[in-house]
């Protein structure tokens, strides 16, 4: 099985890459989220690796850090959710976002997601609550008032006609370069400008 890979990064495609290792190239499946964060073409890259063995196919799905990894393990445990659904899941929301939603069990911002409605929030907030409890880390009070404002700031941008998935990206950003502004009236023309390009 394979755990682990480092290469070169030859391609990027919809939903996968492809990694040269020792003059062969794998095709490692990502989240759309992941592919974003991704060096350019022909750039060094490490992979924690998922490897899926069916009578078919193996498969590969990657990424970056070993929380994320386990969250998506986490995920393809619950029955009816495979590699392939966990991925769309993880292409929606990242997973430090996730194992936090789902251990404070907000169903609404779980909801957000696309192909995740109310009851698939519900037993995911049931089945993994636990277990992706440990990936979440603890918030100061002004990491919870910041993440109360990037729930009032969804909400507002939600009300301006904003898709969920075309503004996870400008909150995952607004959440790394603004980490302790709470204040709407600065988030709100932030993300507006992010969104606009």
């Amino acid at each position: 099985m394979i755990a682990w890979l480092t290469g070169r990064l030859l391609r990027k495609e919809a939903d996968a890459i492809l990694l040269a290792v020792s003059g062969v190239a794998f095709r490692v499946f990502v989240s759309r989220l992941l592919l974003e964060k991704l060096p350019p073409e022909g750039e060094p890259l490490t992979l924690e690796i998922h490897t899926q063995v069916r009578e078919d196919a193996i498969q590969l799905f990657g990424f970056l850090r070993r929380e994320e990894l386990s969250i998506f393990e986490s995920l393809i445990s619950l029955s009816g959710i495979g590699p392939k659904a966990a991925m769309s899941i993880l292409s929606g929301i990242d997973g430090p976002d996730l194992a936090r939603a789902v251990s404070e069990g907000d169903l609404d911002r779980l909801c957000l997601v696309p192909g995740i409605g109310k009851k698939k929030a519900e037993r995911l907030v049931h089945e993994l609550k636990d277990k992706l409890s440990a990936w979440v880390e603890p918030d100061s009070g002004e990491g919870r008032n910041h993440a109360a404002a990037i729930g009032e700031l969804r909400s507002a941008l939600i009300n301006l006609g904003f898709k969920p998935g075309e503004m996870e990206k400008t909150l995952t950003a607004l959440r790394q370069n603004m980490a302790q502004e709470n204040r709407l009236d600065v988030l709100l023309p932030e993300a507006l400008k992010l969104l606009r390009g």
